[in-house]
């Protein structure tokens, strides 16, 4: 039995708190003077207007200090905070209502140490003792906002204890010889990177209080970590093995971002790399580029396994198969489109799949499956907006949605044309640029619906102009292919995206799982980290004012029959408060702050992970019910 040191402290039954905090305000003495009004009227006026300019100066100092909780927006509880230079990723509750989230790139330089003597400056996975998430009060106090030095530098909640269970580079005792987090070669010869970037985590469950913890490591090349979980007599959690996912039969995987757990219990990873982007340009001359980053850690990956790395292997869904058995097996759906995957989830008809990119100009998607627990064959649709009219404010301003479709593809088809450019030579000096993969022309070609590409070469073998037309286009140059067919390609940002299936199967199905509540909505969430750029450049179908701009906000899909969305509505937007600063910085410490990935509970609740630089980013809890 396998257990990260120190962890010797019993589990907390309780640690709510009841605080009260109130922010100040200044009242200006409004009453009337005596005498003409017309002559007293103006300078009375003019008083009240300073006084206004000195309110709005307190304002930006409170932001700076410690601002009370009474600001926030109802029903939003600070649910716990990272140290300094963190993200928080991996939000996870399994069905017992265990929670496991993430400390992403903590600063290396934090040196408090926590109840277990743990130092968080190392990519932290985590979980949360001595609570039940999915029986949590509907109200509680809020975390304070952090002020001395190790608070800054530690995982703080609200309630319960947070535990590391492992940070990158852990061998937990020689288990994991070359440490967690570590991606080495093809072979499993040679390190290729270690990277402190934690980011999903899903746990697949093999019986009461027991299974796997898989996680996310984000780099390029991309990991996967499955970690066996048991809960001990004092209701711990012991690691019994981990492991790093062997990613070779796929030719390794791009920054693994974030993911979800299918209905049928294995983990989906998403790859957030592509060399394509918002400038309409597709992967053509890849091999001509100096991308010394992406490059060199594909190549370094490889390791000579292949003459250079093909773009067209990465930027996708992978599932990992066999997920509790002695050898999980990844599968990277071609058939979900290539584009840079911040996250997918497969609603429960255990068909249908919503999944964003995360990039500037990128797209909603959503794949239909031909059988249910099947995701090898389908068809892919890319979202198509429209704004309401007369509205440009993200606080009230939603979408109709309708959907374009691209094309019906299978796996086998697909990796059978990705192979056609496995063998393609660098040539990153060379003078003759020669477009060795598909084309803006070839993606036009197709949208218009000829019969043969124009410029397609095979291999990097011969010109073949003139080949004949297939749907390689929709499934290997997926962004521009959308934006060739009408769909909209705007989104800056759009992050994680989440449904909660019990809430789902009681509102589409009729069938009765959520206890004490008769669920008649159920609702699609998703984060858009910076409402900004393509989104409020006043060009194409979304055309957003910049209120909320570096602050970000969530947003919902409400399900219909056959669990199809039509409509996209905000829910929760950031609000900007502090001037002569830049990014999130800017965001009131009290709403929250470039929104990452959500998460959806049994009762309704969203869980928020903020991925912004606020001093310490927060993990969010919001009721939408108590701001209706």
């Amino acid at each position: 039995m396998l257990q990260k040191s120190k962890i010797t402290k019993a589990i907390l039954a309780s640690l709510f708190a009841s605080t009260l905090m109130t922010a100040c305000t200044i009242e200006g003495d409004l009453e009337e003077e005596q005498g003409p009004k017309g002559e007293q009227g103006e300078p009375g006026r003019d008083g009240i207007d300073g006084q206004d300019g000195a309110d709005g100066q307190d304002g930006v100092d409170g932001q700076d200090g410690l601002p009370g909780v009474g600001s926030s927006t109802i029903g939003l509880t600070r649910f716990a905070t990272v140290p300094l230079g963190a993200e928080v990723t991996g939000a996870y509750v399994t069905s017992e209502g265990d929670l496991f989230f993430n400390v992403q790139h903590p600063d290396d330089t934090n040196t408090t140490e926590d109840h277990n003597g743990d130092v968080i400056n190392r990519g932290t996975v985590g979980a949360v003792y001595g609570i039940n998430v999915n029986k949590l009060p509907m109200s509680f106090a809020s975390l304070p906002v952090a002020q001395t030095q190790e608070e800054m530098e530690s995982v703080r909640v609200a309630a319960g204890e947070y535990h590391v269970l492992g940070q990158n580079g852990d061998t937990f005792d020689g288990t994991l010889p070359n440490g967690l987090g570590v991606i080495m070669d093809i072979q499993g010869q040679q390190k290729v990177v270690e990277t402190d970037m934690p980011d999903f985590n899903g746990f697949i469950e093999t019986g009461t209080d027991e299974g796997y913890l898989y996680t996310n490591w984000e780099y390029i090349p991309g990991g996967m970590s499955r970690m066996q979980l048991k809960k001990n007599d004092d209701n711990q959690w012991d690691i019994l093995d981990v492991e790093m996912i062997d990613f070779s039969s796929v030719h390794g995987t791009a920054a693994n971002c974030f993911g979800s757990v299918t209905p049928w219990n294995t983990p989906l990873t998403s790859e957030e790399w592509t060399i394509d982007d918002d400038n309409g340009r597709t992967s053509a001359g890849w091999n001509t580029r100096a991308d010394s980053f992406a490059q060199s850690g594909l190549n370094g990956y490889l390791n000579g396994d292949s003459v250079f790395p093909n773009p067209y292997r990465y930027g996708y869904i992978v599932e990992v198969t066999d997920a509790a058995g002695d050898t999980p097996t990844p599968v990277k759906h071609f058939t979900i489109g290539r584009v840079e995957h911040e996250n997918s989830v497969v609603m429960p008809d255990e068909r249908t799949v919503y999944t964003t990119q995360d990039d500037t100009g990128g797209l909603l998607l959503k794949f239909v499956a031909d059988q249910a627990q099947d995701l090898s064959s389908g068809t892919l649709y890319a979202a198509k907006l429209t704004q309401d009219a007369n509205s440009n404010d993200p606080l009230v301003t939603g979408f109709d949605v309708t959907w374009v479709e691209l094309a019906h593809g299978t796996n086998a088809d697909i990796e059978a044309w990705v192979a056609q450019f496995d063998n393609i030579a660098a040539e990153p000096d060379s003078d003759a640029y020669v477009e060795k993969y598909l084309t803006l022309a070839d993606v036009q070609a197709w949208a218009a619906g000829e019969t043969n590409y124009p410029t397609i070469e095979n291999g990097g073998n011969a010109t073949t102009a003139g080949m004949a037309m297939d749907n390689r286009v929709a499934f290997i140059e997926t962004r521009q292919a959308a934006k060739a067919k009408g769909a909209t390609a705007e989104f800056r940002k759009l992050e994680g995206i989440n449904v909660n299936y019990n809430r789902a199967l009681e509102a589409v199905e009729g069938v009765d799982m959520v206890a004490g509540e008769d669920v008649t909505d159920a609702y699609v969430y998703f984060a858009i980290s910076d409402i900004d750029s393509t989104m409020t450049d006043g060009q194409g179908d979304i055309q957003l004012n910049t209120r909320v701009k570096d602050c970000g906000g969530v947003y919902r899909m409400r399900l219909e029959a056959n669990y199809n969305v039509s409509r996209i509505e905000p829910v929760l937007m950031g609000a900007t408060m502090t001037s002569g600063v830049s990014g999130s910085m800017k965001c009131n410490v009290n709403e929250i702050a470039q929104p990452d990935n959500v998460l959806v509970l049994d009762d309704g609740r969203i869980m928020i992970g903020e991925d912004g630089s606020q001093t310490n980013n927060t993990l969010w809890l919001y009721n939408p019910k108590a701001a209706r």
